[in-house]
Parts: C-alpha cells; structure tokens; sequence
C-alpha cells in the first residue's frame, strides 16, 4: 500500500510539473493587461508602454497599458493584488506602492510585502538636485552651508509627500543634519513650474523631467543622488561626494499578483532579461536618463525587502504621513 500511495504522489507531482511547464509554454494566450498605477504621460507610463510593446512582439499577443492613478499608486497596485493569480494582470511601477506606503500610510487595502510576486527591476531612475538660477549655491556643500545658517527657512519641493523625491530631501536633511522644510505639491509638475517661477530654491526630481530644463538652462543641476554619476550629465556631482554614503534613486518593477504560477513568473522573468540587452530598448532609456535593470525574481524581491527597511526607517524620523 505504501509503494502505491508513493507512486501515486510521484505521479501526482509529475502531473503538476507537467501541467505548470505547458502553462508557461503557451502563456500568454490572450491579452495581458499591465496596470501603471499612475498617470499616463509620465515616466512610469513611458516605460511600461516600452515594455509592452516589446512583450507584445515577441509573445504575438497584446499588452495592454492602463493607468489607474490615485492614492499614492495604492488604487492600482489594489486591482492588481485582487486579480487573478494568472499571470494576465500585473502591475509595473514606482516605488510607492510597493516599498514606501506601507510605512505612510496607516491602513492599507494590501499588504505589499505578501500581495506580489516579483518579476523584474525593470529600470532605474536617477534622481538630481537641482536649483533655480538665483540660488547662490552652486554645489551641495554650499547648499548645505546656507541650510545650517539659515535653520527653517530653506524650502523645498516634491510630487508628493511619500514620493521618492520627497524622501530624498529627507534623506538629505537627516544625513546633512539640516533644517529645511518641505513643500509637497500634487506632482511633479506644479513644484517644477514653482522652481522655474522661483517660488521654491530647490528640489529632487527624476532625471526625465530635469533633463530638458537644464540643458536649456533654465535649472541649475548641482548633484545626483544615485551611488554614481549619471551618463547624461556626466560633470555633475553626485551627493555622496559631499555626503557620504548617501544614495536615492527612483526605480521601476513588474510585479505579478501573489500565486501566480511559478512557470509564468520565470517567463516574464527572461523575457524581461531578453528586452532589456536590446539595443534599441537601452537607447530609449538612456534617451530618459533611465538605465535598464539588471535584478530578476526573488533578487528582485529581496531588493524591495531592502528599499522597504530603507525608506521606512526614513519616514518615521521625518513624521510623515497622508493619514
């Protein structure tokens, strides 16, 4: 009885093997939708629509972008924790939803840290300080030397509170030991429009939305905040070389709901591997200061582990919140 029962479980696990080892063979058989849990026009938007683009060729089926924006990505990211477990609804984003609300937001409808299934770093962004021109500043150290002659009365701006460059100026006063207030607008290109117009001397942005602006020098870039200099402004300075060890970069993942089978997950993972050495692909990304990822999987999953303790630990010392 012994030996039947373990052929039958032998059996019975080959038989699931079988069955998950056809369901990534065929997957996708229909279209998939990948939900950017902000609006469209945007970074995030531009990146998932390349991603899409390219799974769509080289599946034969359709990818499908849709933007459902709202709550600090928590609407979106929500419709994907909800879906069904079948590789067909994923979720690409920023960080928010995934590594930073948890610790902003009192209650959220998904837990972030068991709702997902990690797929892919897809690309990173870097993140600049940048200045308006009548700012006597001209590097960090000095903007730091201002800061602590002047306590409090140093402005500056954000997308949001809880948005990477809003954590990046805490970052910045907490590692600096300055006392510089925060400005949250609701984007990013509000508190841009204010430090064009003057009425902010400073802000953290992503590196696409800085770009045209300093190259037409209406801004001034002083430092990036990544672990290196970014290649499209190859002569500015990151933070770190005055700050030491200081480091904030914007990023964004796919994600699958939790569940989904284990097959599927490997199939988005070396597509997503694939696309991502592809010359065409690179250059559109460095054509948005984007570089592509490099961290698949479970390396993925325990990188968000690791941003989640960072911007935590952050949050809390700032006090912020939405609730």
């Amino acid at each position: 009885m012994r030996g039947v029962l373990r052929r039958s479980l032998l059996a019975t696990c080959a038989a699931v093997l079988f069955c998950g080892a056809a369901v990534a063979q065929d997957y996708p058989v229909r279209p998939v939708k990948i939900i950017v849990p902000f609006p469209a026009g945007g970074s995030n938007d531009i990146i998932a629509r390349i991603v899409a683009q390219k799974l769509a060729e080289r599946s034969g089926q359709t990818f499908i972008v849709e933007n459902r924006g709202g709550a600090g990505g928590n609407i979106g990211a929500e419709a994907v924790a909800s879906a069904e477990a079948d590789g067909y609804t994923l979720l690409l984003t920023a960080p928010p939803p995934l590594t930073i609300n948890a610790s902003l937001y009192k209650k959220l409808p998904f837990d972030p840290a068991k709702a997902f299934a990690p797929v892919a770093l897809v690309a990173s962004v870097p993140i600049v300080l940048v200045v308006n021109p009548s700012v006597s500043a001209k590097n960090v150290g000095e903007l730091i030397a201002f800061a602590k002659a002047k306590p409090g009365t140093l402005n500056f701006g954000s997308s949001g509170i809880g948005s990477t460059n809003h954590l990046a100026g805490e970052l910045l006063k907490s590692m600096a030991g300055i006392d510089i207030v925060h400005v949250p607008y609701r984007g990013a290109a509000p508190a841009m429009n204010d430090l064009l117009a003057g009425q902010i001397p400073f802000m953290f942005d992503n590196m696409p939305a800085v770009l045209p602006q300093v190259q037409g020098k209406a801004i001034n870039a002083i430092a990036v905040a990544g672990g290196k200099r970014a290649d499209a402004l190859p002569d500015v300075p990151t933070v770190a070389e005055t700050v030491p060890g200081f480091e904030a970069s914007s990023w964004f993942g796919l994600v699958a709901p939790a569940r989904t089978p284990a097959p599927v997950l490997a199939k988005l993972s070396s597509e997503l591997e694939i696309i991502l050495t592809m010359p065409d692909v690179r250059k559109r990304l460095a054509e948005l200061g984007a570089e592509p990822g490099a961290v698949f999987g479970a390396a993925f999953g325990q990188f968000m582990t690791e941003e989640t303790t960072k911007w935590g630990k952050i949050i809390q010392a700032s006090g912020a919140t939405v609730d």
